[in-house]
């Protein structure tokens, strides 16, 4: 793991998918990193200038999509190394640790980008993934495989909704061009599931 700012609060990344929830800030990673970035924005404004009408480095927008792509990622990376452990045909395990390593490499860019902009980004998946991952965590052998490919169809699906909106919409350059660059990772995941969901179907 690499030693990043100490502005960047970050767990394992995996969105790529559960994209944050409400409830209270002090015991939700997602929620607790965004006000982070608002704390540091309005912090900004008060030492740049009195008026409230003066712009964030980094949009609400962009912020948003950088705390839930880290979210995402990471959620990817913990059930990946559920389906390490629970997963019982090869493809499986082998569609894991693809997951494991192309979404270490891409958080790690998320990281590095985070660090740049002084963005804080989750210490922990989100609540929601939390509890996917704990269901999941309690399937076995072939239901296991079944109930992990799904997740990974419709997590790549929104993952990809997410990335490529930031990619044509996003105002940061840096943070859209982070996107574009995934938008090609995460397709090829979907298409992947996708192919191993197929082959699950016929056995």
């Amino acid at each position: 793991m690499k030693n990043m700012s100490t502005y960047v609060v970050i767990g394992a990344v995996t969105a790529f998918v559960s994209f944050g929830c409400g409830g209270n800030s002090s015991s939700n990673p997602i929620e607790a990193a965004k006000d982070s970035n608002a704390a540091k924005i309005d912090s900004t404004r008060d030492a740049t200038s009195k008026m409230a009408s003066v712009p964030p480095s980094v949009s609400q927008t962009d912020q948003k999509f950088a705390v839930d792509a880290a979210n995402a990622g990471m959620t990817e990376i913990e059930a990946a190394k559920t389906a390490r452990q629970n997963g019982r045909e090869a493809d499986v395990k082998e569609y894991a640790a693809m997951i494991i390593k192309d979404h270490t490499e891409v958080a790690d860019k998320l990281k590095a980008i985070a660090a740049k902009k002084n963005l804080t980004l989750p210490a922990d998946i989100s609540r929601e993934s939390q509890e996917d991952i704990a269901a999941l965590q309690k399937k076995t052998g072939k239901d296991f495989d079944k109930a992990y490919l799904k997740m990974m169809v419709a997590d790549h699906k929104k993952a990809l909704i997410l990335f490529n909106d930031e990619s044509k919409n996003g105002s940061d350059a840096d943070i859209r061009a982070f996107a574009d660059a995934t938008v090609h990772t995460l397709q090829h995941h979907l298409d992947e599931a996708e192919k191993c969901e197929k082959m699950m179907g016929k056995m």
